[in-house]
């Protein structure tokens, strides 16, 4: 049976590319902690996770040069979260070529691991960040056939690529994914903010896809 390293940082879109991975074959799950303002919630969501699904090759890994090098409000606490939709250009949430930084880890990984298949539930649909576009992800996998020993043959999967939220939640739900265990919101790890875009990002979508979200949330804006 293959093996596919599933990207889980606990939030919804990782939850249902990782249910979708688990029907393909076995998984091993990767976690990164960066010093994120909701770290700590974060990861009892990818623990959470990965005993739902019952995966037993589970890596967490320390990458607190990520805080270090700074540049998002996600990482650093002097600079706000952004509460509306106000923000041109990049929002400060952006964290500076992140996934390529994930990527790297699941790519080494994998080599170790035997791993064919690396799964990440990126959708540029509706994300602003430049490293979640379609273009960016075939790129990285020519540096990876590139960068990679000649026995190592690793596809990075994208299944959500071209999804909204409304489309990620309504598969979430066909394939009977844990959702009441992932955890999205950028600034609160006891109730979610209902504020912050990736909060109002998931309502939405809950909303278009005509189900409740199953997180409380310390206040839920008007649609």
């Amino acid at each position: 049976m293959s093996l596919a390293i599933a990207l889980v940082s606990g939030g919804l879109d990782s939850c249902v590319a990782a249910a979708m991975a688990a029907r393909r074959g076995r998984l091993a799950f990767l976690h990164l902690r960066y010093r994120q303002r909701t770290e700590e919630r974060e990861f009892a969501a990818f623990s959470a996770l990965a005993d739902h699904f019952q995966v037993a090759d589970r890596l967490v890994v320390d990458v607190d040069y990520m805080r270090q090098i700074g540049g998002s409000s996600l990482v650093d606490a002097t600079q706000p979260i952004p509460e509306d939709d106000v923000e041109a250009g990049l929002p400060t949430t952006y964290v500076p070529f992140r996934n390529a930084n994930l990527l790297g880890v699941a790519v080494a990984w994998a080599e170790v691991l035997g791993a064919t298949d690396i799964y990440i539930g990126a959708h540029q649909a509706e994300s602003p960040y430049p490293d979640c576009r379609r273009e960016f992800f075939a790129a990285y996998e020519r540096v990876v056939a590139a960068g990679t020993g000649p026995q190592t043959h690793v596809c990075i999967q994208t299944p959500l690529i071209d999804w909204d939220k409304a489309a990620i939640v309504r598969c979430g739900l066909a394939l009977a994914a844990p959702l009441h265990l992932t955890w999205s919101c950028y600034q609160r790890a006891d109730l979610a903010c209902g504020r912050c875009a990736s909060c109002r990002c998931r309502l939405a979508g809950f909303r278009r896809a005509g189900v409740s979200d199953p997180l409380p949330y310390a206040s839920i804006p008007r649609s």
